[in-house]
């Protein structure tokens, strides 16, 4: 779908996300004292990148900037994109495809089901059509051997400018790269959360040399991400920068799972600092970064950066913006 130019109805003038939504950039970095982290010797620093935008927010931000910019570039009037039935990003395309006046179409994994859940109701609400692909499709497109489902899609739905799931690809990766460097104090490791590795693969390959990333992987079985991310940093950096790790022990049973032990962390996490985390990314990352803490696992006087991506408050309403094109 992408790289075919569109000549008739080109939108070339059309303003980028950022002029039409307004950003908070750089979003803050905040320190978080806790006694838990104190005995430890250990400092943690949160980057509230869930602050840059109320409707997209974070790493959505990021990387959907780059690859909407270039949609409008090559003269696309819709974007095609995929992702589960409580994908922040599909919340977040829709957001913006409405800012941006871009018809979009989000293809979910899985079975319909009504009525829609509170994200699938936003981005429906927000103009976006929902279409649905069974999970061996779904997959098959994920990993790259799908070239028929979507020239399915593309006769369903006509020229769009495809999306992969997360809006992680190089675009999207380089987009994520230009976090480390709003970063104004020393730190040893930068942490972020896992579920398609566009967002470490971005962060690692941007840190100044001496500084390592980690990944909490949030799906369980996610020892693809590896291949993926290294995929990724080639793909948007020319070679795999080598100063990441993931770890796999905090997905809590899998994607959009929880346990008890979860539970009970993001509830005590809320009533010392404020903060409503979601169990889904940033509540598995800061869990598992409470965790390694508590065994050891960084040495007394490190810094770690955690990126907060988004917070649980659940979407607004759609925001106003102009009607997208037709076809």
């Amino acid at each position: 779908m992408n790289d075919r130019p569109l000549p008739a109805g080109r939108r070339d003038a059309d303003p980028s996300l950022a002029a039409v939504a307004g950003a908070r950039l750089p979003s803050p970095l905040v320190e978080t004292v806790d006694d838990r982290l104190d005995a430890r010797g250990v400092r943690l620093l949160l980057k509230r990148d869930d602050l840059i935008h109320p409707d997209i927010p974070g790493n959505k931000w990021r990387k959907l900037g780059p690859n909407l910019a270039r949609a409008q570039a090559l003269g696309y009037r819709g974007v095609l994109t995929f992702g589960g039935a409580y994908s922040n990003h599909l919340r977040a395309v829709a957001a913006a495809g409405r800012l941006l006046g871009l018809r979009t179409i989000g293809v979910i994994r899985g079975e319909e089901h009504r009525p829609l859940n509170p994200v699938l109701r936003f981005a429906a609400d927000a103009g976006m059509h929902l279409t649905y692909l069974d999970r061996a499709s779904y997959r098959a497109v994920r990993a790259g051997t799908g070239a028929a489902v979507l020239a399915r899609l593309d006769a369903e739905f006509g020229p769009a400018y495809l999306l992969p799931e997360g809006a992680s690809n190089a675009l999207g990766v380089r987009g994520c790269a230009e976090l480390p460097a709003e970063i104004n104090q020393d730190f040893d490791l930068l942490c972020c959360s896992c579920g398609t590795g566009g967002t470490l693969a971005g962060l690692a390959g941007a840190l100044p040399p001496g500084r390592r990333a980690l990944g909490v992987a949030v799906l369980r079985g996610a020892a693809f991400l590896d291949a993926d991310i290294t995929r990724l940093q080639a793909a948007a950096f020319g070679a795999p920068s080598g100063n990441w790790t993931i770890t796999h022990e905090f997905h809590a049973g899998g994607y959009a799972r929880s346990t008890p032990e979860l539970a009970r962390f993001l509830a005590d996490f809320h009533d010392r600092h404020g903060l409503t985390l979601d169990a889904v990314y940033e509540g598995k990352l800061l869990h598992a970064l409470y965790g390694l803490v508590a065994a050891g696992a960084f040495a007394p006087g490190q810094t770690l950066v955690a990126v907060i991506n988004t917070l649980a408050d659940g979407p607004r309403p759609p925001a106003p913006g102009p009607v997208a094109a037709p076809g």
